[in-house]
């Protein structure tokens, strides 16, 4: 069982981890588009090509929502459902794992 627990916080450790990494990866790209960057750039296409996937049906339901423009909150909205994924699922996971002694 001390197998299975090491392996349960390894994943939530490598959960957190990527989850704290992917948020910095959104703030980066939110900075980013206030200013007029080089599509070609390939910093600028690697935050696009990381951050669209999940940003694209968020931005889509705020459009089908308030018709009228606005400014684009869907990082802001996919930091905050990530946050609140990575506070439920990290201590749920530890307690698993404790749980397994």
């Amino acid at each position: 069982m001390f197998a299975l627990k090491n392996l349960i916080l390894a994943i939530a450790d490598i959960l957190n981890w990527t989850i704290t990494i992917y948020i910095w990866i959104l703030i980066a790209r939110a900075l980013i588009s206030w200013v007029q960057p080089n599509p070609y750039n390939p910093i600028v296409r690697f935050l696009d090509t990381v951050t669209e996937p999940l940003l694209a049906p968020i931005r889509y339901f705020l459009l089908r929502r308030f018709t009228t423009p606005m400014i684009d909150l869907s990082p802001l909205i996919l930091i905050l459902l990530l946050y609140l994924i990575q506070r439920f699922s990290i201590p749920t996971l530890t307690e698993l794992a404790m749980r397994l002694q």
